[in-house]
């Protein structure tokens, strides 16, 4: 028997806090189809109060009272604001699953925080509304994070190629697809940072209308500091093995300081700049290399004993990440032996993954299926994820 089709509304806003990404998903027969997408920018107040509300400080909870309903009435804008390029009306929609707003995440305390109230946006666009997604696989010792190798699971995996999904969002996390002829599992952790660092030094040096480097230009017109990218490497999160997720709790223009006090006096911003851009892909293409080691693949695709990276293993890039020629040429030249291509090439725009992936969570949520891979998140089984806000 065919699947019925259905109607998701995926809402996504990453670290950057700077606008936020509604998907609007056909699912299928097993496939998914993107059929409309709206980017609705953050108001600037907003995104300000966001931004210092992910600071610890006095009055946090004061705090939040003041934006969570801003921020819920924002991603009903956005949910609105996607219809209207549509034929489609708040019935034909069977849910939408919002990620919401990071504003911590600990999960050494089995802790995390995504704000924006999901009875609020229910209510504003008579949608019902899955949210809440990782507390569920923190309950069960996981670290709630990543949730996407689940979705990339689902739409990548290939019958005989191994491939690499790396998601560069504000943070980096990789997925590692063995070939469904293995029995290998999925793999899948934070790498650590993605465009965080990037944008946040960015901001702090140029005072202009765009909040990141557009095409890596100003990187590019910099040159890496090869002491201080020796000393960022050294960070204790990259020695973790996985299951493992960060943050802006670690990875923070207040720790990049404590690095340029001391090394980085006789260079320029654009130079740092450069450096943290080669950062990002150097700690990327590190984790991508001990995958692909680990696996000890030969080209056909078998398992062997070489220890030598798989030249046929594929690795796609998505998220913000992939829009940046100079973050996509170091990963390319740091990866000499695996194509680095954007999902595009295998059916989903690269800007669109993560909120396609939380349409797709909403989906499996409303089927009572399991949105995370126990082997990722460290969870101690599979389960049912995100909590359920009726729109009546």
């Amino acid at each position: 028997m065919r699947d019925k089709r259905e109607l998701y509304i995926g809402l996504m806003s990453g670290t950057s806090i700077d606008g936020i990404d509604a998907a609007l998903v056909e699912f299928k027969d097993g496939k998914c189809q993107l059929i409309a997408q709206h980017l609705q920018p953050m108001p600037a107040t907003l995104t300000a109060q966001l931004h210092q509300l992910c600071r610890p400080s006095d009055n946090e909870i004061s705090a939040l009272a003041i934006i969570e309903q801003p921020l819920a009435q924002a991603f009903a804008l956005a949910c609105q604001q996607l219809l209207a390029k549509t034929p489609y009306t708040a019935s034909d929609v069977t849910a939408i699953g919002s990620h919401g707003q990071t504003i911590r995440h600990h999960p050494e305390h089995g802790f995390t925080l995504q704000i924006g109230d999901a009875n609020i946006l229910a209510a504003l666009t008579n949608i019902d509304t899955v949210a809440d997604f990782r507390r569920k696989d923190m309950a069960l010792g996981g670290q709630g994070a990543p949730l996407v190798p689940a979705f990339h699971q689902a739409v990548f995996q290939h019958q005989t190629i191994n491939r690499a999904i790396v998601n560069i969002g504000g943070l980096a996390n990789i997925t590692y697809l063995p070939s469904l002829q293995q029995t290998k599992p999925i793999i899948g952790y934070d790498t650590g940072p993605g465009n965080t660092l990037l944008d946040a030094w960015f901001s702090a040096k140029n005072n202009n209308d765009s909040h990141y480097d557009v095409d890596g230009q100003w990187a590019n017109s910099g040159v890496i500091i090869e002491p201080l990218l020796t000393s960022l490497l050294q960070h204790e999160y990259f020695a973790l093995n996985p299951p493992k997720s960060t943050g802006r709790e670690l990875f923070n223009l207040a720790w990049l300081g404590q690095y340029l006090a001391i090394g980085a006096r006789e260079y320029t911003d654009a130079d740092i700049q450069r450096t943290l851009t080669r950062f990002t892909a150097v700690s990327i293409t590190n984790e991508v290399t001990k995958l692909l080691q680990s696996g000890r693949v030969n080209k056909s695709g078998d398992m062997n004993n070489s220890g030598d990276v798989n030249i046929n293993t594929e690795v796609y890039i998505c998220g913000g990440g992939a829009a940046n020629p100079l973050l996509m040429a170091d990963l390319a030249q740091l990866l000499p032996n695996s194509p680095v291509m954007t999902t595009a090439e295998i059916g989903i725009d690269p800007d669109w993954v993560e909120a396609i992936a939380f349409a797709w969570l909403a989906k499996q949520h409303m089927h009572k299926q399991p949105g995370n891979l126990p082997a990722v998140t460290g969870a101690s089984r599979l389960a049912i994820l995100g909590a359920f806000y009726p729109a009546g």
